[in-house]
């Protein structure tokens, strides 16, 4: 039997934006896939373009930065 494909995605999410509407959907019980990881910044402006290569050098298929 095949298994299904699941990305790993690293999402860098700013702390008064984009984690603020991660963390409303973890209140309203919506379920996360066990592929994402989340890393909260304090701004979407503060990610080090290295940390995105750093990712992808890590094994994830695709990395997300959003504010």
């Amino acid at each position: 039997m095949a298994e299904t494909y699941e990305p790993k995605i690293l999402a860098f999410l700013c702390n008064w934006c984009a984690y603020a509407g991660a963390d409303l959907a973890g209140v309203s019980r919506f379920q996360y896939p066990p592929t994402l990881r989340v890393i909260r910044t304090m701004c979407s402006g503060r990610v080090d373009p290295l940390f995105i290569i750093e990712g992808f050098k890590c094994g994830y298929d695709n990395v997300f930065v959003s504010g």
